[in-house]
């Protein structure tokens, strides 16, 4: 069985996450906005990445958007494209179209128009979906054999008070944080330069081999 297909139209903050660490797991992606400069900066992860309007019914047909296992519409900001990308991409026979919703409202009509799964990234992403990817067989989609995994760990004492940056998570585990569980709220797609904190839960993605270290 051949990687896993995605395709990943928009590219803020949680596209160009998403992205990232779906390359990372050895997966097939294709991911586009109309930004050349964020284009071209996610060119560098391996993935296929294209300058285009994705709410032009032509752009899609063009990706073969039927043919991918997953179809990810992360415009955020949009709601018409939001709700245009993904209706059309329903239309032209995407089997599988995941949303990023603003708000209730959008997330609604996101529904009606034929998303298969919703998302509010802003809100509930960390935690939530990251649970909801492990209890479900949307797992399968990201590729995470029993090499990878997506599970929240508390931080090592050397993090604590460090930015992830400074702290090596990543260099040093080669473990990526895609989010932040901080008392009550979620920081989703921290930046390098956030601080750790003592009580915090990371959700991080990585090397199942190196998480039970750490655990340990």
């Amino acid at each position: 069985m051949g990687r896993k297909q995605f395709a990943v139209l928009g590219l803020g903050r949680f596209g160009q996450s998403l992205v990232k660490t779906l390359a990372e797991n050895n997966c097939d992606v294709l991911c586009c906005d109309k930004d050349i400069e964020i284009v071209n900066e996610m060119s560098k992860y391996g993935c296929h990445s294209i300058q285009a309007d994705v709410t032009d019914v032509h752009v899609l047909e063009q990706f073969g958007i039927n043919n991918f296992d997953v179809v990810v519409v992360a415009i955020g900001e949009d709601m018409e494209g939001s709700i245009l990308a993904t209706m059309m991409a329903k239309e032209l026979g995407a089997s599988f179209v995941i949303a990023k919703a603003k708000n209730d409202i959008q997330k609604s009509i996101l529904e009606k128009v034929g998303a298969d799964r919703v998302v509010l990234p802003e809100r509930d992403m960390g935690i939530r979906i990251a649970n909801t990817l492990i209890t479900t067989n949307v797992i399968d989609y990201i590729n995470l054999s029993d090499k990878f995994a997506i599970v929240e760990i508390e931080p090592l004492k050397n993090w604590i008070n460090s930015s992830i940056l400074d702290s090596n998570v990543r260099a040093k585990y080669g473990l990526n944080i895609v989010a932040i569980k901080r008392h009550n709220d979620i920081i989703v797609s921290p930046l390098p330069n956030e601080i750790i904190q003592e009580h915090d839960i990371l959700v991080v993605v990585g090397r199942s081999d190196v998480i039970q270290k750490i655990n340990n």
